[in-house]
């Protein structure tokens, strides 16, 4: 065979090589592209709008969940699982509560982004932050208190908790500062400097989101050292603190420590359980480990007695333990509000973009009525355990697409299992909220593949015009 039709033949194999990898990269490409296009075409949750909010499964009660992130909304459901109550006038909705002796009133916490120039906002954006009250049946809506505020970031109230007819204790995150302000005279009547007890150098960024306080409540438990004090949530310190308004931090009773991820990590919303209801004991969501849990008080120490997730958790930031014994459970990330029983079942179960919290009205007010887990004698069920079974079923049949949906996603878990949980749920915070492992998975395969593909065709260019990459060490025979 001459040397030309032995080079001709060597291109022939070439090109039908580099075309078997053309084809290879392409097909990859445009499965890719298929599961994201069936994600965001779907047709999946969204709550936008009052039209686009999914029905609720029947409970004991109305639910109430406020959302925000994606949205920020407050829907309310009856019973029944049909919407009573919908409203997206502010930016961001965070803690709501019941009003005694009014069924369907609900008082929370709200803030409003100020995006233009203006007596109220010299460098944009700002932020105005709000107490309210709204009656679910009317929807009249009364603001309470409200407070403006120079700049949006870490300029939330997450939380405020009524302590009489007039007066709040609030969660002031943009000073690090707890306060009580009597909304008639809108006078600060007390306030806790979390610097007084707090180094700066520990905890986030100071001045812009250092301490991160995310919850107030007003500790009721009569003969307990902690009645009377305000336990607070230092989310970036990875602490639940009780202060005294007389005395000051109870230094003793603190629950967690900076950077002691095996008890809290940057936790949400916890609820304390008074001794007669089995405490002292706290409920918390355990937002960056993906776990609800429960400690107890037992002696001068805290035990962990529950912890509860299953494979869909991700960043949950409230759990309410419920006087029937369940929990209810506010998964922002895994984009539902459930309940739990005893046992760790789903036993009721809605979607909602990035919830914040949700109120069972007729419960009172986070966990007022609930028992402690040990003397309700929970069980732990986490993903290893085999626990927490959502109230979701597949659907029978083969879906040829569903199938490479799940291809996707049994890829996406293994990706997942490699990057840190705090990482994962930054890229979710920002995400689209129709976005999943799978859809995760297509979109860094697609994107890998086009750039493995292109370094691909630049070297097979090279080469056609005779430029090889060459190693610098060789050995000389």
């Amino acid at each position: 065979m001459s040397e030309r039709s032995s080079t001709g033949a060597e291109r022939v194999r070439s090109a039908v090589s580099r075309n078997k990898v053309r084809i290879a990269f392409a097909v990859l490409i445009v499965l890719s592209i298929a599961v994201l296009v069936s994600g965001a075409t779907a047709g999946g949750l969204s709550t936008a709008t009052e039209e686009d909010v999914p029905t609720a499964p029947e409970s004991d009660g109305h639910t109430v969940i406020t959302e925000s992130g994606r949205a920020g909304t407050i829907t309310a459901y009856n019973p029944d699982g049909s919407v009573l109550y919908y409203e997206n006038e502010r930016t961001k909705y965070f803690d709501v509560d019941p009003v005694e002796g009014e069924p369907l009133t609900v008082e929370y916490a709200t803030t409003d982004t100020i995006h233009s120039e203006g007596p109220t906002c010299g460098s944009p954006p700002c932020a105005v932050n709000a107490i309210e009250r709204t009656n679910l049946e009317t929807g009249e809506t009364e603001v309470l208190y409200e407070r403006y505020d120079a700049t949006e970031t870490g300029a939330e109230w997450h939380d405020v908790d009524r302590l009489d007819e007039n007066r709040f204790v609030v969660a002031d995150m943009i000073d690090d500062q707890v306060f009580i302000v009597n909304t008639e005279t809108e006078l600060i009547e007390w306030m806790w400097d979390a610097q007084a007890d707090y180094p700066v150098e520990e905890g986030g960024p100071f001045p812009g989101d250092w301490a991160h306080i995310n919850d107030v409540e007003y500790v009721d438990d009569p003969g307990s050292e902690v009645n009377g004090t305000i336990m607070v949530s230092m989310r970036n310190q990875d602490q639940v603190v009780f202060v005294d308004p007389e005395e000051g931090l109870q230094e003793e009773w603190t629950l967690g420590a900076q950077n002691d991820h095996s008890v809290l990590y940057q936790q949400h919303n916890p609820d304390y359980i008074p001794t007669d209801q089995g405490g002292p004991a706290v409920v918390v969501a355990d937002s960056e480990n993906g776990n609800v849990e429960e400690y107890q008080r037992e002696g001068d120490e805290w035990t962990q007695t529950w912890e509860w997730s299953d494979q869909q958790m991700q960043w949950p930031r409230d759990a309410d333990r419920l006087p029937n014994g369940n929990t209810l459970v506010t998964d922002s990330h895994g984009n539902r509000v459930m309940e739990l029983t005893p046992d760790g079942e789903v036993v009721w179960e809605v979607g909602s973009t990035m919830p914040y919290e949700a109120e069972r009205l007729e419960s009172g007010d986070e966990s007022e009525g609930g028992q402690s887990a040990q003397q309700l004698g929970y069980e732990s069920r986490t993903p290893e355990e085999g626990g927490g079974e959502s109230t979701e079923s597949a659907e029978s049949g083969f879906d040829p697409l569903g199938a490479i949906v799940g291809f996707f996603h049994e890829i996406g878990l293994i990706i997942e299992s490699f990057i840190p949980f705090r990482i994962h749920n930054a890229i979710l915070f920002i995400s689209p909220v129709w976005m999943g492992t799978a859809h995760f998975a297509a979109a860094g395969i697609g994107i890998l593949t086009a750039l493995v593909w292109i370094g691909a065709e630049l070297v097979w260019q090279l080469r056609d015009i005779g430029i090889r990459a060459q190693l610098p060490v060789y050995r000389d025979r």
